[in-house]
């Protein structure tokens, strides 16, 4: 059993920290599920500045392999936040170089490396709706994470890449259940195998097209917590390392008790995932000086950014 993380890459800026941290959607999920004692593997593009160096040399650290990606000249992106009551706060979102922005072409030789994956998980973040149909056809169970974003909710976009995913990950905590369980049934019947929607304190669902199996979060105390970094996608690999290991395939339905299980064994993996600074630690101080921070509601209210970040990860 083994993990691809196909996609995004970014550096998380903690201003409040004066410090960088690794991260990106599927980074993170190839180091979780690596944690959870899987194989795991990313691929995708790097900038060549020192942060991308940074980057490359932290997830290396964490036993995922890194070799089949490759470097393009620009800068790698940076997510600027800081933590609030223990939560993470988006502040802003630079995109880093155009190049490295562009998505990884899928060549013959790349696209047989992925098949060889039993779940290659990528995002609405690492454009790569369009290689999606091939990865499926090859045969690797597909994870896709929709985010929290409108457009990638439309109708259009859910006919775009639901025919093409095993597991869709569809982050609802600013819906109440009603929509929730909407939104799921919608990307299911347009072709994702399963749908799971994590809803932060009040917990999570998944759907099968017949059933939608319920679970409570582990709610942690947020004077203990270091902050919520990660915390969507860790359930993500907890939950998909626990489907693997109950035999998880293209073949056939998920019984009930094994998504139930799974979603167990998610809530467990988000709530450890509380206690890890940023993403999964490895940082390095800010390299330029930073600017005087102020974390009161009046200094916050200043610094809100034009350009939202890339959405709870």
């Amino acid at each position: 059993m083994n993990v691809l993380g196909f996609g995004d890459n970014t550096v998380d800026r903690f201003v409040d920290r004066h410090t960088d941290y690794p991260g990106g959607n599927c980074v993170n999920v190839a180091v979780y599920t690596r944690r959870l004692g899987l194989d795991a593997a990313y691929l995708g593009v790097f900038g060549d500045d020192a942060l991308a160096a940074r980057l490359r040399t932290a997830v290396t650290a964490q036993g995922v392999a890194v070799d089949r990606s490759v470097v393009r000249p620009g800068a790698t992106s940076v997510s600027t936040l800081h933590v609030q009551d223990g939560d993470r706060v988006f502040l802003g979102y630079d995109p880093g170089g155009t190049d490295v922005g562009k998505p990884l072409d899928l060549t013959d030789e790349l696209l047989a490396w992925a098949a060889s994956f039993t779940v290659v998980h990528s995002s609405v973040y690492s454009r790569t709706e369009t290689a999606l149909p091939r990865l499926a056809a090859a045969g690797p169970l597909i994870s896709f994470d929709f985010s929290d974003e409108d457009e990638y909710r439309t109708l259009d976009y859910l006919d775009r890449v639901c025919p093409h995913v095993d597991l869709a990950l569809l982050s609802c905590s600013h819906l109440d259940e009603g929509s929730t369980r909407a939104l799921l049934a919608a990307a299911v019947a347009r072709g994702a195998g399963l749908a799971l929607a994590t809803r932060g304190l009040d917990g999570a669902l998944v759907h099968d097209g017949r059933t939608t199996v319920t679970a409570p979060a582990r709610r942690a105390d947020p004077a203990a917590m270091t902050d919520t970094m990660g915390c969507g996608d860790a359930f993500l690999a907890g939950f998909i390392a626990s489907l693997l290991r109950a035999g998880w395939s293209k073949d056939g339905r998920v019984p009930e008790p094994v998504l139930r299980d799974a979603l167990d064994a998610g809530a467990r993996s988000a709530y450890e995932q509380c206690f890890v600074e940023a993403a999964f630690g490895c940082g390095w101080p800010t390299p330029q000086a930073p600017t005087a921070y102020d974390p009161t509601p009046r200094a916050r209210a200043a610094e809100a950014p034009s350009t939202a970040g890339p959405g709870p990860r």
